[in-house]
């Protein structure tokens, strides 16, 4: 059985600054477990996270723009290309191939 968490006891979370689970310090409880915690790399003080990551954050307007994207060169919707793996067995259109693997020709190039 686990006893209960004491100030300045070890413990793992997830650093939100270092971005990895990292060693940390209890600063402060809250009924018997850790609320705040100090990484012990970084020194930086936040709620204690129970060693879980954030959400990522993905911009939804992006991944729609790109699935309409690939949707376009490939002629397919784009869940039939998760991990690559229609692409790699040959199902892509050859059109799409030969644009992907020749240079654009006719542009010139713009200084900034």
């Amino acid at each position: 059985m686990m006893r209960a968490a004491r100030l300045g006891d070890d413990i793992d979370d997830f650093c939100v600054k270092c971005k990895r689970i990292m060693n940390h310090a209890v600063v402060s409880i809250l009924n018997d477990g850790p609320a705040k915690v100090r990484c012990r790399t970084c020194y930086s003080d936040h709620d204690y996270r129970h060693e879980q990551a954030p959400p990522p954050k993905v911009d939804s307007r992006k991944a729609a723009l790109f699935n309409q994207v690939l949707e376009n060169v490939t002629g397919s919707p784009a869940p039939a290309l998760a991990g690559g793996a229609a692409a790699a067995d040959g199902d892509a259109p050859a059109e799409a191939v030969a644009a992907e693997s020749t240079p654009a020709k006719g542009r010139k190039k713009t200084k900034s």
